[in-house]
């Protein structure tokens, strides 16, 4: 049963332990009870808030009516107590904070460095320490673009972006004001010193990522000789130009240098191409002669042997050996020859055969279109029947005279 339910106990069920004299119109009997007196509640709460922080009880031992200065006095110092707790309670609350697994954070006490602290929920002092959030994974990146003077004495416009992280938090909040302005200086300190030192070609065409590799490392020493706390990623020339006023100038001079190497690279082409096939005929006739100077040696190492073979045959038989040199000769002089004298016995002329003539009516294996050379056999089969033909027609002449 309820504590304020018709008929009930309400003495026993009354949570503010007021009983029938809580009631608004005075009722002191059993009947319907009102809600309790707010007055008489807020003054039990500040007797338990006394009790706790060391308060009077003069409300508990003295009597019931004429002490209302006490009461009063209790009342504001419990208030107070009160306020006092919900004051520490919200600056507690105020303390609690979280750290994202990116971030890093740097406790200042009372402006003095005290730690710093990572990812997680945190709880510092507030109004006593400070604490300042930093993105140590994030990737920044900073352009700059400028006007330089090369080492030859011209200017560039050099377009470069520069990216970084942070790699000691501490560092970044408290050594230097602007880390990031700082680095924006050191950046340009750092490629005029690498652009004054090279020539305008090289920073125009192939010398670009040597460029930004040397700029890398120089930046990367000025942020540690400064102690900005950054680390630096990576650098890249986006662009190297000559300035506007000249730029046509400049096209100009790259399109002749372009069609400068096309030209070379075509007379390198012409000479491999040219060389090879010089070299390789030169080494054909070197090779050429030396067969032949082989060829000639060995004939006239042969032909000194058969001279000497010959010279003792010729000892030997001098009158066979000369007819028959004679006869080789002859042989040798008459194959390659179309015509043929012949001596007939008996006779005082000599006859002409013209053999080319007479061959184009017999057949002859091979091609007819040049010169008709005979071999040996055709030679005498055709002596031997020219010879039978003269022998008739003198045997005829004789008989008949």
């Amino acid at each position: 049963m309820a504590w304020n339910e018709p008929g009930g106990n309400g003495d026993n069920k009354d949570p503010w332990g007021g009983g029938n004299n809580n009631n608004r119109g005075g009722n002191k009997g059993g009947g319907d009870q009102g809600p309790p007196d707010l007055d008489e509640a807020l003054r039990k709460l500040q007797d338990k808030l006394n009790g706790i922080f060391g308060g009077s009880g003069k409300r508990a031992s003295g009597g019931s009516g004429g002490d209302d200065g006490g009461s009063s006095s209790s009342s504001g110092a419990g208030f107070f107590w009160v306020i006092v707790l919900i004051a520490v309670l919200v600056w507690a609350g105020m303390g609690v904070y979280t750290v994202d697994q990116q971030e890093r954070g740097v406790v200042l006490r009372l402006g003095k460095y005290s730690e710093t602290v990572g990812p997680g929920l945190q709880w510092n002092p507030p109004l006593i320490d400070l604490v300042q959030k930093v993105n140590v994974t994030r990737v920044r990146t900073r352009d700059h673009s400028a006007l330089m003077l090369t080492k030859d004495e011209n200017i560039v416009d050099v377009n470069m972006t520069v990216q970084y992280v942070i790699s000691d938090t501490k560092d970044f909040v408290l050594t230097v004001r602007d880390p990031e302005a700082s680095l924006s200086h050191a950046a340009e300190s750092a490629l005029r010193h690498v652009v004054g030192s090279t020539n305008m070609h090289d920073i125009l065409t192939q010398g670009r990522e040597a460029l930004s590799d040397q700029v890398q490392t120089r930046l990367q020493s000025y942020m540690a000789n400064y102690g900005t706390g950054l680390q630096i990623s990576k650098v890249n020339i986006k662009e190297t130009k000559a300035p506007n006023q000249v730029q046509d100038a400049f096209d100009d001079v790259i399109k002749a240098r372009e069609d400068e190497q096309r030209v070379k690279n075509e007379a390198e082409s012409y000479a491999n191409g040219v060389v090879p096939e010089a070299r390789g005929q030169a080494q054909r006739v070197l090779e050429e002669a030396s067969a032949y100077r082989e060829q000639v040696v060995a004939r006239s190492e042969g032909d000194a042997k058969r001279f000497t073979a010959l010279l003792t045959e010729y000892e030997k038989a001098p009158e066979v050996t000369r007819e028959r040199l004679y006869l080789d000769t002859m042989e040798t002089m008459l194959s390659d020859n179309p015509k043929v004298l012949i001596d007939v016995e008996g006779g005082n002329n000599m006859m002409y055969l013209p053999l080319d003539k007479i061959m184009q009516n017999r057949p002859v294996s091979g091609s007819v279109d040049g010169p008709v050379r005979l071999d040996s056999q055709s030679l005498r089969e055709v002596t031997d029947q020219v010879v039978d033909q003269l022998r008739q027609r003198q045997s005829t002449r004789s008989g008949g005279r």
